[in-house]
């Protein structure tokens, strides 16, 4: 456990500091998974991972779950509009207790962040929200022209001052050898082994999806169990009504009665 300040002067301890996850590049594995509530975050440090992403809207509920688990603030796209808008939310998210922030934005706007400190990792390969300019959800990287061009994409990040890179379904052999040619700590969603950190949604990761991507693995089914809620739910709500109707409910057990003789002084003054 690494002794920090937070950007809100605040100590605090880590599991992991970005020097740390630099320094390990290419020596071991890390693990990172999504998490939007007090309780994903909870379970996320309980299972041991290593590092969790947010929504940077969610990093005060998350920070309460996981104390110490390095925690990444996604500036979502349409949420984070204007520089200002990225340069707030960034300081914000940092203040609130994140250790770096996510930005599928231009080199221009890594730059930005990096030139203030702010430690950034950028996205790389399919970012979904982009998809249309690659002809629909893709694989990236599936020619050698477009390995290669996809390679310079990495060296100008890593030039733009990117500490990180979430690297969205790039073939894995390609994976592997861009990986080992850039400083950059590459985060595979659904981009092989051959990257420094494994990371899939929570969602995937827990059977929580109705059409999980190709690449995604279930590890849990509560999907099934978030069905078995519903039609338990619907089950008891008409059994409720069934016994309202026909006199069941409420029972000895539900209802209280004046005793007699206090009940018939009532009936008197009513009278």
């Amino acid at each position: 456990m690494k002794n920090i300040y937070t950007w809100a002067a605040k100590p605090a301890k880590r599991t992991l500091t970005v020097g740390d996850l630099k320094a390990a590049k290419g020596k071991r594995k890390f693990t990172q998974v999504t998490a939007n509530s007090v309780e994903e975050a909870e379970a996320a440090e309980k299972a041991g991972f290593d590092m969790i992403i947010s929504n940077a809207k969610n990093v005060i509920p998350v920070r309460e779950g996981s104390k110490n688990l390095f925690l990444t603030a996604a500036l979502v796209l349409n949420e984070f509009v204007t520089t200002e808008d990225i340069m707030r939310g960034a300081f914000k998210a940092l203040e609130n207790g994140a250790d770096a922030v996510m930005t599928p934005r231009s080199m221009d706007i890594v730059e930005m962040l990096a030139k203030e400190d702010v430690p950034v990792m950028g996205h790389l390969g399919l970012v979904p929200r982009k998809s249309t300019w690659i002809g629909g959800l893709r694989a990236v990287g599936k020619t050698a022209d477009e390995a290669y061009e996809l390679f310079q994409k990495f060296k100008r990040l890593e030039d733009a001052g990117a500490f990180s890179a979430e690297c969205e379904v790039i073939p894995e052999n390609v994976m592997g050898e861009i990986s080992k040619r850039t400083d950059i700590v590459t985060v595979s969603l659904g981009s092989g082994k051959n990257a420094d950190v494994m990371y899939l949604f929570m969602e995937d990761i827990c059977g929580d999806i109705e059409n999980p991507p190709r690449h995604s693995k279930a590890y849990g089914n509560l999907l099934r169990l978030r069905n078995e809620i519903k039609l338990e739910r619907v089950k008891a709500l008409k059994a409720f009504k069934k016994d309202s109707m026909n006199g069941k409910f409420p029972g000895k057990k539900q209802s209280s009665n004046l005793e007699k003789k206090q009940f018939e002084e009532f009936l008197d003054q009513l009278d």
